[in-house]
């Protein structure tokens, strides 16, 4: 492997929609950078309750599952262990959107990410199912 090839992450951003009501959306396609920068992902949402939000950011490794980052909600944020120093997303309400900066980027980094509205699938009788 040619050597500044083993310093290029490609992280994929999944295209993500939600049906109903309530939904996000990422922009398509994979976004390359080099180790050690600093990489922003989109994340739009559309919400009815916009005073009521619960966003979140999933990091899905190849053979791996989906593992939870972050979350941002209209009262607070969390970042789960091992997400607390590089990476960081702000709720903006105005624009709609949440998105994820990674910073100093590295290696390990490359992976597939998801950002979820809860609730994304509501039953009849309105409990919230976490559905990506």
């Amino acid at each position: 492997m040619e050597p500044w090839l083993r310093n290029l992450l490609i992280l994929a951003v999944f295209c993500y929609e939600c049906r109903g009501e309530d939904s996000v959306t990422q922009p398509p396609g994979d976004v390359i950078a080099a180790e050690g920068e600093q990489v922003t992902l989109d994340c739009q949402f559309d919400a009815v309750d916009i005073n009521n939000l619960y966003l979140f950011w999933y990091k899905h490794e190849v053979n791996g599952f989906p593992k939870f980052m972050l979350g941002r909600f209209s009262f607070g944020s969390t970042n789960a262990t091992g997400y607390e120093e590089r990476f960081d997303a702000h709720l903006d309400k105005d624009s709609k959107s949440v998105p994820l900066t990674i910073q100093r980027l590295q290696l390990s980094d490359s992976a597939v990410y998801y950002c979820a509205l809860r609730p994304t699938v509501t039953t009849g009788y309105t409990t919230p199912l976490q559905k990506l």
